[in-house]
């Protein structure tokens, strides 16, 4: 009779946190998708959380999906919540999952997605160079991934839709100036004109090797220690030895 009462008590608090924290509720929900869509591959050296944050309609979207689709519409759909996408890469000879997550960027939201920050190794921090309240919106983005993420977490900032030439409203050296100040990697790209998309996730991968290197004594080397190392698709060529660009 106690047993029973004690698992009767144990289900009601479980509910009553299911209530007070729905973004706990929304997390489980989206690690539930994602075993159900990649628990069949297993087969990875490491595997990296990344997530891709801004306001809304900046382009988070259109850039995963030119990144892990190389696709691109023009028609606009708000991320409700979040989504994700998987990309495995390869860097040497390590076979490298990413778990990319695409964030929503409106205040309603905004409990649920800094709910995934924990764990996440990188993030994109994005802003639209023809939307001048998306640009001063970063300084709150940083804040939040200082507040929300592990200390160790690497952030390249992003200006978007650098192929729209007359609408720009942001400057390029104004962008670089605040990266500087907040001490991030700064990009100009387009999900459009697919520029610098695959730049921007090769480098913030590239930051996080070389960070696990400095942290962790790994042999053989997963960082030789050369910045340009590139990351492909495809897996290495065998019995051929594997060589950095």
């Amino acid at each position: 009779m106690a047993t029973a009462q004690f698992i009767r008590r144990d289900n009601e608090k479980r509910t009553a946190r299911k209530q007070n924290h729905p973004e706990d509720l929304e997390m489980a929900k989206a690690d539930q998708r994602f075993g159900q869509r990649d628990g069949s591959d297993q087969n990875f050296d490491y595997m990296f959380k990344l997530l891709i944050i801004g306001n809304s309609s900046v382009g988070k979207t259109s850039f995963l999906f030119r990144y892990a689709d190389d696709s691109f519409s023009n028609s606009f759909v708000s991320t409700v919540g979040i989504d994700f996408k998987v990309k495995t890469v390869y860097r040497n000879d390590k076979r490298v999952k990413l778990q990319i997550w695409d964030t929503a960027g409106q205040e309603r939201y905004r409990t649920i997605t800094t709910a995934y920050y924990r764990g996440a190794m990188g993030f994109i921090l994005m802003y639209d160079i023809c939307n001048e309240e998306s640009f001063n919106a970063v300084q709150d983005w940083a804040t939040q991934i200082k507040t929300y993420s592990w200390d160790n977490a690497q952030v390249i900032m992003v200006g978007n839709k650098c192929d729209v030439g007359e609408e720009r409203v942001v400057p390029t050296e104004k962008g670089k100036h605040l990266a500087d100040q907040l001490g991030f990697e700064y990009y100009e790209a387009s999900a459009k004109e697919n520029i610098n998309v695959r730049q921007v996730f090769e480098r913030l991968v590239d930051i996080i090797c070389v960070k696990m290197s400095e942290r962790v004594d790994v042999e053989p080397p997963m960082v030789p220690g050369v910045k340009t190392t590139r990351l492909t698709d495809k897996p290495p060529q065998l019995p051929q030895k594997c060589t950095c660009a």
